[in-house]
C-alpha cells in the first residue's frame, strides 16, 4: 500500500485523484491539469511534496564529506545558500539528482528523491565514515509545502514577516510563516520564481490551510503531480528515471558543469568522469518540438526524418505544452546525427520534430 502524506485528508477533501507515485499516495490532479498549470505560470500553484527526503549530515568535517560523497564542492557553501548537485556510483553512473542546503556551519540538509532517499541516506552513511561526521535521514520527521509561481511572493508574504526580497535564489532561511516554525527555500522544479517550506508534519495542513486562503485573491490553486511535470518539462528540468540513472552520467545529461574537479581530494566517481570532461558523449539530451499534435512519450524512438527505420535516439519524457501550445519531449540522440531532420517513430507513424534548446520555457524575471 503506497504510504499517504501528512495532507492525504486535505486531497481528500479537495477530490483530487490520487495516485501511488515511488511508494507515496499522492495528488495526481485536483480537477484540469491544463488549468493548475496555467496558474503557475499565471499566477501561483500550491504543490504537496512531502514524499521528498531530507537527511542531515551534521559535524566539523560535514562539508568535506560531501564533497567526497557527491560530485560537487559543498565545503565552499556560505550557510543559508543551497546547490543542485549529484550523488554518483564508482562508475559515474548517477544514483540521485540533490539540492544541498548549508543550515549552519557544520549542518547540512540534502534533499533527495522519493523513490531514492533510502538508498541515498545509506550511500552518505557509508562515504562519509572516516570523517568526523555523522548523517541521520530525518524524512519522516517533516513535510514539504511548495508554493510556485509569479505571485508566490506576494501571497508568503501575507504569512511571515521574513525577508523575501532579500531571499536569493537557492537560499534559505528559517522562519516562521502563519505562526508555524519553517525553513524557507528559494527553490523549485517548475522553472518559475517560488519557495518551498520544510515543516513538521503536524504542521503540514495549517499551513497548506493559510496558504490557501492568502492565495485565493491571487490566484492560487492545488497543483498536482500532472502539472508539476509538465511545468518542469518545459523548463526542461531532469527527471530520475527518465532523464537521469546509473546507466547515464552528468556529462550524458548535459549537467556535466555540477561536477566538480577542482576541489581538493577524490570524490566517489573521480576516475570514472574525469576522462569524459572533454569527451563529446555519445548521445545528448536534445529538446524536441513536434510539428503535429501527436505527442511524442517516454520510450519512443527518435529516427531520421528522411526515411527508412534509423533509429538515432529515444525520447525521454513527453506531453503537450501549455505554453507553446504543441507537444514537447526531451530524448537522448545520437551526437553523430546532430544537425539532421528527425522524426520520432509513434505507433508506425513518424511524425517530424524540430530540434530546439533547452529548456523549452524561460520565465520573464
Amino acid at each position: 500500500m503506497p504510504r499517504p502524506t501528512p495532507l492525504r485528508g486535505v486531497h481528500t477533501s479537495l477530490g483530487a485523484t490520487l495516485t501511488d507515485f515511488a511508494g507515496w499516495l499522492m495528488p495526481l490532479r485536483y480537477g484540469s491539469e491544463s488549468a493548475e498549470h496555467n496558474a503557475v505560470r499565471q499566477a501561483a500553484g500550491l504543490f504537496d511534496l512531502s514524499h521528498m527526503g531530507e537527511i542531515f549530515v551534521t559535524g566539523p568535517q560535514a562539508g568535506q564529506a560531501l564533497d567526497y560523497a557527491l560530485v560537487g564542492h559543498l565545503s565552499v557553501l556560505e550557510p543559508g545558500r543551497a546547490r543542485y548537485t549529484m550523488i554518483v556510483n564508482s562508475r559515474g553512473g548517477v544514483l540521485d539528482d540533490l539540492i544541498v542546503y548549508r543550515l549552519a556551519p557544520e549542518e547540512f540538509m540534502v534533499v533527495a528523491n522519493a523513490s531514492n532517499y533510502p538508498a541515498v541516506a545509506a550511500r552518505l552513511a557509508e562515504r562519509a565514515k572516516g570523517f568526523d561526521a555523522a548523517v541521520e535521514d530525518r524524512s519522516e520527521q517533516y513535510a514539504l509545502v511548495a508554493v510556485q509561481g509569479p505571485r508566490s511572493q506576494e501571497i508568503l508574504a501575507a504569512l511571515t514577516d521574513a525577508d523575501l526580497a532579500g531571499l536569493k535564489y537557492y537560499a534559505g532561511l528559517p522562519a516562521t510563516v502563519a505562526g508555524r516554525e519553517a525553513l524557507i527555500a528559494r527553490t523549485g522544479y517548475t522553472g518559475e520564481d517560488g519557495f518551498e517550506l520544510f515543516v513538521a508534519n503536524d504542521d503540514a495542513e495549517p499551513l497548506w490551510t493559510a496558504l490557501t486562503e492568502a492565495g485565493a485573491p491571487h490566484g492560487l490553486l492545488p497543483a498536482g503531480l500532472s502539472a508539476r511535470d509538465t511545468l518542469r518539462l518545459e523548463a526542461g528540468m531532469p527527471l530520475y528515471g527518465n532523464e537521469l540513472s546509473t546507466a547515464l552520467t552528468p556529462f550524458d545529461a548535459g549537467l556535466g558543469r555540477v561536477v566538480k574537479f577542482d576541489k581538493p581530494g577524490d570524490f566517489v566517481g573521480r576516475a570514472a568522469l574525469e576522462p569524459l570532461k572533454d569527451v563529446p558523449p555519445a548521445r545528448r539530451l536534445t529538446g524536441l518540438v513536434a510539428a503535429g499534435r501527436r505527442v511524442p512519450r517516454h520510450g519512443y524512438p527518435v529516427v531520421l526524418a528522411s526515411g527508412g527505420s534509423t533509429v538515432v535516439g529515444e525520447v525521454t519524457s513527453g506531453a503537450p505544452s501549455q505554453s507553446l501550445g504543441r507537444p514537447i519531449a526531451m530524448a537522448y540522440v545520437d551526437t553523430a546525427a546532430t544537425g539532421e531532420a528527425l522524426a520520432v517513430d509513434i505507433r508506425g507513424r513518424h511524425e517530424p520534430v524540430e530540434v530546439v534548446d533547452l529548456p523549452f520555457y524561460r520565465r520573464n524575471k
